[in-house]
C-alpha cells in the first residue's frame, strides 16, 4: 500500500474509534489510541463539545503580540518560516503561553482553510477552548506533540494534521508554541524535525535578548534581590534595594518625606540617614537618580513591575509565569509590605482562575501553607496524574499547620 493509502487507512480507523468513543463506548481499544491522546480526550470532553466548529477568539491578541518577547525572534526567522509553510503546504502559527494564536503565515489556500476554524491570530487553542490538539498538548507537557486527523476531539479538525513544539525562555519557562499544520494527507515524518529546528532558532535569539549580558538595568525583587547592569551584578545594600524597588514600582518622583515614610514608617530616622542611602544608590546607578525629588532617570526593567503590567493588560497566564515569589521577602519596610500584599493578592487571584495545573503547582511551591491553592491544584489534576501526590502532600501539610 502506498503512503497515501496508509494514511487514509489510519485516518478511517481513528475516525471509527472516535465515533464510538463520542457515542459512549469508552472501553474500545481497537484503534490503539496513544495514551496522551486518550488522556486529553478524557479531560477535554468536560469542556469542549466534539461538534464545536471553531475556536473562540481573544480580541486582545494584536496588543499581546506587540509586546510579546517572541515577536522579535520570530520576525528574525519569518522568511524561513514563510518558505517552509508555503512550499510544504502548511500554515505556521505562534501562540503565547495561554495557547492564543498571535501570528500566522502560509499560502492563501491554507490561510483561508485555517480561518474557517479560527486557526488565526486571536484564536484560543488551549485544551479548555478546543480540546485535544497539538498546541494544547505541547503547552501542557512542555514537549513536542503531533495530532493526526481524528485524534482531535473536535470533528471539525479531523481534516488536519498538526505538529507543535514549545518555545522556552532561557530559564525554562514556556513562552508559547510554534505549530505547523496542514491537511491530513500531508502528514510526514520530516515535519517534526523541521519544526524543532525552527524552535531552536527562535530560542537562540531569545537567549541573546534575555540572558545576562543584555544591556541596561534589570532589577529582580520577586523572591530575590538582585540588580544587574548589562548582565553584571551591581552591589547594593538591602536598604538601597528597597529604595530602588519602591522607585521602580511607583514609576514617578517621590519626595524625601514620602520615601522616608515608605522605608521607615514610625521609626525615628534622620533625613541625613536617608540622604546617605540615596547618595550611595545614585553612585551605584552611575547618577541615574535625580536629586531633591527622587526619580530614576534611566529606564529599568523590574520583574515586579512587569508582573503588574501583565496583569493590568489581562495577560494573567504570562504574569503567573513571570512571578518568582514574594516581593523582597525579608524586607519589613512599610512601603515594600504594601506592594508585596498588593502583588500577592493580584497574582493569587489569577492563579485561582487559571486552568493550568502547572501554574497552580508552581505557586503552591512558593506558598506552602495556602490551603485554597492546593485544593485548586487537586481539582485541576486528573486522577492518575503523578503530580496529585505532590498537591495532596502540600494540602495535608497546610491543613495541619
Amino acid at each position: 500500500m502506498d503512503r497515501h493509502g496508509t494514511l487514509r487507512e489510519r485516518r478511517d480507523r481513528l475516525h471509527r474509534h472516535w465515533a464510538r468513543w463520542v457515542a459512549g463506548d469508552r472501553l474500545n481499544k481497537q484503534a490503539s489510541l496513544r495514551e496522551e491522546i486518550a488522556a486529553s480526550w478524557r479531560r477535554s470532553i468536560r469542556w469542549v463539545p466534539p461538534e464545536r466548529d471553531c475556536a473562540p477568539v481573544d480580541a486582545a491578541a494584536d496588543e499581546r503580540w506587540a509586546c510579546s518577547p517572541l515577536r522579535a525572534p520570530v520576525q528574525a526567522i519569518s522568511d524561513e518560516l514563510r518558505t517552509i509553510a508555503e512550499d510544504g503546504g502548511f500554515i505556521a502559527a505562534i501562540t503565547d503561553e495561554s495557547g492564543t494564536i498571535l501570528w500566522t503565515c502560509g499560502g492563501p489556500v491554507m490561510r483561508r482553510r485555517a480561518e474557517t476554524v479560527n486557526f488565526a491570530p486571536g484564536g484560543c487553542w488551549d485544551e479548555p477552548a478546543m480540546g485535544t490538539n497539538a498546541l494544547s498538548l505541547a503547552l501542557r507537557h512542555g514537549q513536542p506533540a503531533s495530532v493526526f486527523s481524528a485524534e482531535h476531539l473536535v470533528e471539525a479538525l479531523h481534516g488536519w494534521v498538526c505538529y507543535s513544539a514549545p518555545i522556552k525562555a532561557p530559564d525554562g519557562r514556556v513562552l508559547g508554541v510554534l505549530d505547523l499544520s496542514s491537511t491530513w494527507d500531508r502528514s510526514h515524518p520530516l515535519a517534526m524535525p523541521a519544526l524543532t529546528n525552527l524552535v531552536t532558532g527562535i530560542e537562540q535569539r531569545l537567549a541573546e535578548r534575555l540572558i545576562p549580558g543584555r544591556p541596561g538595568l534589570h532589577l529582580r525583587c520577586l523572591g530575590a534581590a538582585e540588580l544587574l547592569r548589562d548582565g553584571a551584578p551591581v552591589r547594593l545594600r538591602p536598604r538601597q534595594v528597597e529604595i530602588l524597588t519602591l522607585l521602580a514600582l511607583e514609576g514617578h518622583a517621590m519626595s524625601p518625606e514620602r520615601l522616608r515614610e515608605e522605608l521607615y514608617g514610625e521609626r525615628h530616622v534622620t533625613a541625613a540617614t536617608l540622604k546617605a542611602e540615596v547618595s550611595h544608590l545614585r553612585s551605584a546607578l552611575r547618577g541615574a537618580l535625580s536629586t531633591r525629588r527622587y526619580e530614576l532617570t534611566e529606564p529599568i526593567a523590574c520583574d515586579a513591575a512587569e508582573v503588574l503590567a501583565l496583569l493590568a493588560a489581562g495577560r494573567a497566564e504570562q504574569a503567573i509565569d513571570a512571578y518568582g515569589g514574594p516581593l523582597l521577602p525579608s524586607s519589613d519596610a512599610p512601603g515594600i509590605r504594601m506592594w508585596r500584599e498588593h502583588i500577592e493578592v493580584a497574582v493569587r487571584e489569577a492563579v485561582l482562575r487559571s486552568m493550568r495545573p502547572e501554574a497552580v503547582l508552581t505557586y503552591g511551591e512558593l506558598h506552602p501553607y495556602d490551603l485554597q491553592i492546593h485544593e485548586r491544584a487537586l481539582a485541576l489534576l486528573p486522577t492518575g496524574d503523578a503530580r496529585r501526590g505532590v498537591a495532596l502532600t502540600r494540602y495535608r501539610s497546610a491543613l495541619g499547620s
